[in-house]
């Protein structure tokens, strides 16, 4: 079975992490997306929020699987006796910062490889951070992330 880890903040998943999901789908047998807890950022949604939204947007896609992890990547791809990172890029900006993870990552693990997809042009623009802003003042995000969060962000932000 081909099983690649998709990780991430998900503050909170967007079309665009949906895109990379659904076509990654065409490539493994099952995708792992798991939620990085890091303690070092204060996200807008807990851990376990984060990781219902996911099962919510993918809902229609059995071969996804929604988990946590702390620590280094590779530590968490090897117990989880993946050997694939997948990884979406929506810019070049996204390129540079990308490689030194993946650089990093194979230098202390050379079995895992990173995969890069390039995010559906109708995506390219959307990050969590950017959908978290807007949110906030009350405009529309319907067409920037799934439906049960854009509830979540209404309930959360009380706009």
């Amino acid at each position: 079975m081909r099983v690649a880890v998709y990780p991430g903040s998900f503050d909170p998943i967007t079309l665009g992490h949906l895109d990379i999901i659904q076509r990654g789908l065409k490539v493994f047998d099952k995708i792992i997306v798991a939620v990085l807890v890091n303690s070092s950022k204060t996200p807008l949604f807990s851990i376990e929020e984060r990781k219902q939204m996911i099962r919510e947007a993918t809902i229609a896609y059995p071969q996804v699987e929604v988990d946590s992890f702390q620590g280094l990547l590779v530590d968490y791809v090897h117990r989880r006796n993946a050997h694939v990172i997948l990884r979406g890029l929506r810019a070049i900006s996204d390129f540079e910062y990308e490689l030194q993870i993946a650089s990093t990552n194979r230098k202390l693990s050379e079995e895992i490889e990173t995969l890069f997809l390039m995010t559906n042009h109708r995506h390219s623009f959307i990050s969590s951070a950017m959908v978290k802003e807007v949110a906030r003042y009350g405009a529309d995000v319907s067409e920037l992330v799934p439906p049960n969060v854009v509830e979540a962000l209404q309930q959360k932000l009380q706009v």
